[in-house]
Order: structure tokens, then sequence, then C-alpha cells
């Protein structure tokens, strides 16, 4: 797999590409990632890729000709681009999960106050907003959703079972987790996860994993 992230500020990405599970992940030769500058598209003197709103109002839109040059030079037969944006559809787990087999992801990264709409209306295969609310910087939630993604992709994490144990794959929230100490500061360890019981552990398990789920997304349980 191939994730390039098409953005102005590609340092701000490198240090989250080159450490962790990413890492692991290039270094396994399971993905190649890249934050790529979009201002190497940019034809002036200046490298300008954002120009002031027809119609007026506040801040700057990035523009779309150097975006349109960028993915005539990047984009495959098999690339899917995608375009964070806050009006994109809400990024999930059973998104992840259905990128983990494409071959080749270009994600635009707007800044200021968006990207031209003919971006989105010509140039990308999908939209993607990572919540509701805004960030200055779509690096960031192209950074969220490479994550998201790259951890799915088998012989990534170290325990195959981690990524389908994880919350949202199961359909509920995950249980709580516990390590040593036993005790700390009086607080315990719940006596089940002690007992060696298998049965009873996973029981107890799938029971908070609901109560959590009822409690804090009821919404996940239809």
């Amino acid at each position: 797999m191939k994730i390039q992230i098409l953005t102005i500020f590609p340092a701000m990405c490198r240090g989250l590409l080159e450490g962790s599970i990413l890492k692991r992940a290039q270094d396994k030769g399971l993905a190649e990632l890249e934050a790529v500058d979009l201002r190497q598209w940019a034809v002036d003197k200046h490298r300008t890729t954002d120009d002031t709103p027809y119609g007026g109002g506040p801040g700057m839109v990035m523009k779309i000709e150097p975006i349109y040059r960028a993915l005539q030079e990047l984009r495959t037969p098999d690339t899917k681009v995608v375009l964070m944006t806050p009006q994109g559809r809400p990024f999930q787990q059973r998104i992840a999960e259905e990128y983990r087999e494409v071959s080749h992801i270009v994600m635009i990264c707007g800044h200021y106050e968006g990207v031209d709409q003919r971006v989105a209306d010509h140039l990308v295969d999908d939209e993607i907003s990572i919540g509701d609310y805004v960030l200055t910087n779509g690096a960031l939630a192209a950074l969220v959703v490479t994550d998201a993604i790259v951890r799915l992709i088998p012989g990534v994490l170290g325990d195959a079972d981690s990524a389908v144990q994880d919350s949202f794959s199961t359909g509920v929230l995950d249980h709580p987790h516990f390590t040593r100490p036993e005790v700390f500061n009086g607080w315990s360890v719940p006596d089940v996860l002690m007992s060696g019981n298998h049965a009873a552990i996973e029981k107890w398990r799938r029971q908070r994993a609901l109560d959590l789920t009822r409690e804090r997304r009821p919404d996940l349980l239809g």
C-alpha cells in the first residue's frame, strides 16, 4: 500500500510517518508513506497555493491549479484521491477497513478557509471528515486516517488479534484493560481477571464492553 499526503506542510507529517507503528509498517515493506509538498507544483516565484475568495470574505482559499498539476503526476488508474474536509463523510472504522484494500491513496490537505470547490467537484474520489470540528490544517486529519488504515494491514501490529478486537471493529466499544501492579494506590484489578477462568473473563469483557457502549455511545447499538 502507498499513501501520499499532499500538503503545504510536509515537515509536520514526517515525525509521525517515521515513528512507531507507521515506521514498522514501512520497515517491513508493508506500506509506503510519504508527505508530498504541494508547493512544488506552484509555478510563480513565491510558490503560491492560495488566493482570496471570490465573493469576498475572510481568509484565503487553496487554489485548484497546483492540486490539478500534482494529481496529473501522482495519480494512476489504481489511485483513490481523498479530500480531507469538514464537509466530508464522517470517518469510521469501516472506512478504514475499506481503504485498507486500496493500493494507492492520495490525501489532499486543505488549509486556510478551505479548498476551491472545483477540486471536490472534479478531481477527487471521496471526501472525508474526522469529526464535527475544524482544524487549521488538513494534514492533521490525513495523519489520523493514515494511522487508522495502516494499522489494519496484516503483519503491521505485533499481535494479529489487536486490530480485530479494537473498539468499533466489533460494533461496540472496547472493554477495559488492566496490567501490573495488581493494586495501586488502593485501586485493584477486578478479581475475575485474576481468576484464570477464561470463560468468565470473556463473559466479563463482553458485558463491560456492552455497558460502556450503552452508557457512552448508545447510537452504536441501534
